[in-house]
């Protein structure tokens, strides 16, 4: 996919020419932008590889929700799945698309609203902090409808319990500062877990983790990592961690 165009909209929506926009902004500096290049965000995005990647197998049919740069979509390619990888910007999917070339992988500019796929076509439909930056309800209306009977979704998404997150998300000097889209937005678990199940989806979990910074020294990652991951342990604390790691079924 090369020099991918602006997708039909349909009703004027100004969240996802927000969102377009946004990508247009941000694409040269994305992995920057993210924190995942430091040394804690390299060992915070390999967690996350691991819990949304650990239940596919070669073969299977995966939906990559808001493929962005396409930093998850090297990690799924590795799987032997047949990965479709979307998302709303052009800018972000060119960029994706001219570093991954492999026949198992489908780069596709397309609106979450209104997925041009079948029903029930995909195995499974993953997505790293994605669902915040979307209508949420319309969105996992559609991923409901794309995701096979018995089929598992998996998101991590920003967690609003968060003291950082919450501030980052509700002071607009904050919002600029750390690169925000106009709308995102981040979930309390309670909150993101009653839309699933609205949706129609079933064993619904939702799990705060992560609570290691981006900015920790790289000296200091192993011995943090192991701190802030028995923190998660801890019931009352562990409310309040950097993220939430979300699975349901379909």
């Amino acid at each position: 996919m090369k020099n991918a165009e602006v997708p039909n909209q349909g009703s004027s929506d100004n969240r996802l020419r927000n969102e377009i926009g946004h990508g247009r902004v941000i694409a040269e500096n994305a992995g920057e932008i993210w924190h995942w290049g430091s040394p804690a965000g390299k060992r915070r995005w390999s967690r996350r590889v691991e819990m949304l990647t650990s239940h596919i197998s070669p073969g299977m049919s995966v939906l990559e929700l808001g493929c962005g740069t396409g930093y998850y979509t090297r990690e799924l390619e590795k799987t032997g799945a047949l990965i479709t990888a979307i998302d709303i910007s052009p800018d972000l999917l060119n960029i994706a698309s001219s570093t991954i070339s492999s026949h198992n992988v489908t780069f596709r500019v397309n609106n979450a609203y209104a997925m041009d796929f079948d029903n029930e076509l995909f195995d499974t439909v993953i997505g790293i902090s994605v669902l915040h930056h979307l209508d949420i309800e319309k969105a996992l209306s559609e991923v409901y409808r794309v995701v096979k009977t018995g089929g598992i979704v998996k998101f991590s998404e920003p967690n609003m319990l968060n003291p950082q997150i919450a501030l980052e998300r509700n002071v607009p000097a904050l919002r600029k500062m750390m690169h925000n889209s106009p709308d995102e937005t981040a979930f309390f678990k309670w909150e993101i877990r009653n839309l699933l199940l609205k949706a129609g989806f079933k064993k619904v979990s939702v799990t705060p983790f992560d609570f290691l910074h981006p900015a920790v020294p790289a000296p200091l990652v192993p011995f943090v990592a192991r701190l802030t991951e028995s923190l998660e342990q801890i019931p009352v604390l562990q409310e309040i961690a950097g993220s939430l790691y979300i699975q349901a079924k379909k």
